[in-house]
């Protein structure tokens, strides 16, 4: 698929088959992960691949939504913060830097015919405990991955005038 094509055609999506995901799929995206640029390099992420159905029925105590655990994979995305660069102001660039990766994840997959729904409105301290994250990771985003089984509406985006400022506010 055409880069512009995809990034008109990714969707949320909430509704998935029961059918598998290839293992070169999800070798393919996570390749997306690797190389996706990140502040001074740091690369402070890691990412967890979630099959075991077990582990994805323990994620209904942080996340309840049944379209979630209904999908194949689920992909975690934690942060390092102590690994990452950090602005002369303070601000930690872990988060942004997970969702830069996180966001080229969406689109690989995306590239290669399947669906995802970026899904932050989970408790943190339940995924720490099911996914056995160490201290110092956080779990940052989740994903549900598969083949989407619902047509997605389409979605009304603002305005490049009400999003673009040239030169100064």
């Amino acid at each position: 698929m055409e880069f512009y094509e995809v990034l008109k055609k990714r969707r949320s999506i909430r509704k998935y088959k029961k059918v598998p995901v290839e293992q070169n799929k999800i070798d393919r995206i996570l390749e997306a992960v690797r190389i996706a640029p990140s502040a001074a390099n740091f690369q402070p992420w890691h990412f967890l691949v979630i099959h075991d159905e077990n582990v994805k029925l323990a994620l209904k105590e942080a996340y309840g939504r049944e379209w979630f655990h209904s999908a194949p994979v689920i992909i975690c995305a934690c942060g390092e913060p102590s690994k990452a660069w950090v602005r002369r102001d303070g601000k930690n660039y872990a988060d942004v830097d997970v969702a830069i990766a996180f966001e080229h994840l969406v689109l690989a997959a995306a590239a290669e015919g399947l669906a995802t729904c970026w899904v932050g409105a989970f408790d943190p301290t339940v995924v720490r405990r099911v996914l056995g994250l160490p201290d110092g990771i956080e779990p940052i985003a989740m994903t549900p991955i598969g083949y989407s089984d619902e047509a997605p509406r389409p979605v009304s985006r603002k305005s490049m005038a009400e999003i673009v400022r040239r030169d100064r506010w």
